[in-house]
């Protein structure tokens, strides 16, 4: 199937990050704000999960949320995913379907780390699902910007450039 197929066939719509998403899970249960860790200000959901696509060219911006991010590889070809973690350590995940060449079909960003995806260069696309427990909320969600994360992490600076937005 082609890129534009998928975003047809699973209803997949513009994500604010880049690229193409639909939710397709959110827990009816929650946990209470007295049964998370200090970094959540509110309720959340047990667990979330969404389609998301990225087509050669686009990106998902540098941006940080406070729970773990498991993705899942579903089609297309090779995503790169793209880690900060707090001490300004680089790791650049391979997710896609060729394990015998390093490729992984899941990876875990962690809480409270900064990344951003792309398709790899040869990749026309990538179908992948992220799986966030607790459940995504936007109150935890934090966009980076250019100044503020080559500030941090100077020897950085031309893959913050070239993958944050504005």
């Amino acid at each position: 199937m082609t890129a534009e197929q998928y975003i047809d066939h699973l209803q997949l719509q513009k994500h604010p990050e880049g690229g193409y998403y639909k939710e397709t899970y959110r827990s009816e249960d929650r946990i209470t704000t007295s049964c998370l860790p200090s970094q959540f200000d509110g309720d959340r959901n047990i667990c979330t999960a969404i389609y998301y696509l990225l087509e050669n060219g686009d990106f998902s911006a540098f941006h940080r949320i406070k729970s773990d991010e498991c993705w899942h590889f579903y089609g297309g070809q090779t995503l790169l995913i793209h880690i900060l973690d707090i001490d300004g350590r680089y790791e650049c995940i391979h997710l896609g379907q060729e394990i015998n060449k390093g490729e992984l079909f899941q990876f875990v960003v962690p809480a409270g780390a900064w990344f951003a995806s792309e398709p790899a260069p040869e990749s026309a696309f990538a179908l992948v699902g992220c799986t966030v427990a607790p459940g995504f909320d936007f109150n935890d969600f934090e966009m980076a910007t250019k100044k503020d994360l080559v500030g941090k992490f100077p020897q950085h600076q031309s893959l913050i450039q070239r993958l944050c937005r504005g």
